[in-house]
């Protein structure tokens, strides 16, 4: 099955994390969490989910990974100021390999510049940002650009889930 990259950093959406990699496990998927620094430990801002990470986002290459996951929260945010993650993201966006962006997870692509263009959806405090970043919002459950696939919050993931794993095939 797919090696997955999970991009995530401390004060993640613990459900944007726990709930889909529950699903790509599920479905015979490998999840590989790239971080800031290998060997630690972050954890998510509401249940404090604890993840390890296994590898430094500057220790890997998108050749690595079929896929990324990008959860939400305050973890884009936190990654967006690191060279080494906006780099990755933007080389994984333009590899045309599948990438899930879920709410606040387009911080990430916006730095990177990939979204001119593109049709993304995400989290409503950040409506602007994808706006003035050249991409068209749209207000629905997912949204299927290309290899780019988002959702808003933790009420869509269900669909944002389903539409994952069906790229994944």
């Amino acid at each position: 099955m797919s090696t997955i990259a999970v991009i995530i950093t401390d004060l993640f959406e613990d459900v944007e994390y726990t709930k889909p990699a529950e699903a790509f496990r599920k479905a015979g998927h490998e999840l590989i969490h790239v971080g800031l620094k290998g060997g630690t430990t972050v954890r998510g801002k509401k249940a404090g989910t604890p993840v390890k990470i296994d590898r430094a986002v500057n220790e890997v290459s998108v050749d690595d990974f079929d896929s990324l996951l990008i959860p939400g929260g305050y973890s884009p945010d936190k990654l967006r100021v690191d060279d080494d993650a906006v780099n990755f993201v933007r080389a994984f966006v333009e590899s045309d390999k599948p990438v899930f962006a879920i709410c606040h997870a387009p911080q990430l692509l916006i730095t990177a510049q990939v979204l001119q263009g593109r049709k993304i959806t995400g989290w409503k405090s950040i409506i602007q940002d994808i706006k003035n970043a050249g991409a068209e919002f749209i207000d629905r459950e997912v949204v299927e650009d290309g290899n780019l696939i988002s959702s808003r919050h933790p009420g869509d993931l269900p669909a944002f889930i389903k539409a994952s794993l069906k790229k994944l095939k």
